[in-house]
């Protein structure tokens, strides 16, 4: 690899030569800017604003513009009599744990490679001290003409530095964070935790730019004049979500259903309910609060809800009128055996009654004197 910058190591006492390295790259794809009509590419050409002629480099420098417009000439002269004692050393000022580094100052990367044989034993005993401390080490450096803030750990068994933003190029968050204040229950927090528990981890290096991918062969097709233009996907059906814990189950199931484990499609939660306002929200059973969560109750489709309920309602008639049946036969049953025993009742008697008065009319015979 080439190196961009040649300097030494300053550990104290102890001087390393070494060559700075890029260790990254850019694989994003650059297109250039071409007139429509004729393919022309169009180029940007460095004109003076006084004469209007164009300018070569050889003739530009620099200048600094103050607050009323004027400028001032500053040559490469004037820099280099500036004292910057760093301007060929990477100077180590002190070791730190690598938490206490905040990642909004990591700024560019680089490989620090031994420069010569010399370099070598001083280079490995830097490595193995990071390595065995579990510390990074802060360093001051200036590259293209301004100091700038380092840090140097070990990667396998290179010494690598990152460039860092100075303290006070980080910004204050001000006005970013909520202004309204939000309650966040514990059943949403487990679902959350449930969720960052079904994607898991990922191998970094697995990770690959899809849409670069798709442009180079989109670039592949149209150089070979079989490009045919698909159709642009529409944009998502938004909707404002109005339950979250409805949000984070159905995303709890897609995960375990991308994944191809059980309980994915039709697992806890049941299926989400779309309302009019295009969200989707699963309905929920909240448990008491010992439980994380309730499983909600499973989704049926209208029409098969509404025939089973008319079913299930007629079924209910239907017992109801007969059992109201069966009471009014039972109750007349007892009226009729009332009757009948009231009517034998009364024959038996009115037949005793006639008997009694045919046995009274007939006349007594009398005695012979």
């Amino acid at each position: 690899m080439r190196s961009i910058w040649n300097g030494a190591i300053s550990f104290g006492l102890v001087s390393i030569p070494i060559k700075l390295v890029n260790a990254t790259e850019s694989h994003s794809i650059s297109f250039h800017q071409i007139h429509l009509a004729d393919g022309g590419r169009i180029r940007y050409r460095k004109v003076c604003e006084l004469d209007g002629e164009e300018v070569p480099g050889a003739e530009i420098g620099k200048g600094y513009e103050e607050a009323d417009g004027s400028v001032i000439p500053i040559t490469d002269e004037d820099l280099a009599q500036l004292p910057l004692a760093t301007a060929k050393t990477i100077e180590i000022m002190s070791f730190v744990p690598a938490e206490e580094i905040d990642p909004l100052q990591m700024d560019a990367a680089y490989y620090l490679a031994a420069n010569g044989a010399t370099a070598a034993k001083p280079y490995t005993l830097l490595r193995e001290a990071l390595k065995r401390s579990r510390k990074v080490a802060i360093a001051k450096y200036a590259l293209r003409g301004r100091e700038r803030l380092g840090m140097l750990r070990v990667v396998d068994d290179v010494i690598a530095m990152h460039g860092l933003l100075w303290p006070d190029e980080i910004r204050v968050p001000e006005g970013v964070a909520p202004d309204v204040e939000v309650t966040v229950r514990d059943a949403e927090l487990d679902l959350a935790d449930a969720l960052m528990a079904t994607l898991g981890e990922v191998e970094m290096a697995s990770l690959h730019d899809d849409y670069r991918d798709a442009v180079e062969a989109m670039i592949a097709a149209k150089a070979g004049g079989a490009f045919e233009p698909a159709e642009a996907p529409g944009e998502p059906a938004g909707g404002q979500v109005i339950d979250l814990m409805a949000a984070l189950e159905k995303s709890v199931r897609a995960a375990k259903a991308s994944r191809g484990e059980a309980g994915g499609a039709g697992g806890a939660g049941g299926a989400a309910a779309e309302t009019e306002a295009g969200a989707e929200v699963t309905p929920m059973r909240r448990g008491g609060a010992g439980r994380k969560s309730a499983a909600a109750p499973k989704a049926v489709g209208g029409k098969k809800s509404t025939a089973a309920s008319a079913k299930k309602t007629a079924a209910t008639a239907a017992a109801k009128s007969t059992s109201a049946a069966s009471k009014k036969k039972t109750a007349a049953k007892s009226t009729a055996g009332k009757s009948g025993t009231t009517k034998s009742t009364s024959a038996a008697s009115a037949k005793k009654a006639g008997a009694g008065a045919k046995k009274a009319a007939t006349p007594r015979k009398r005695a012979s004197a």
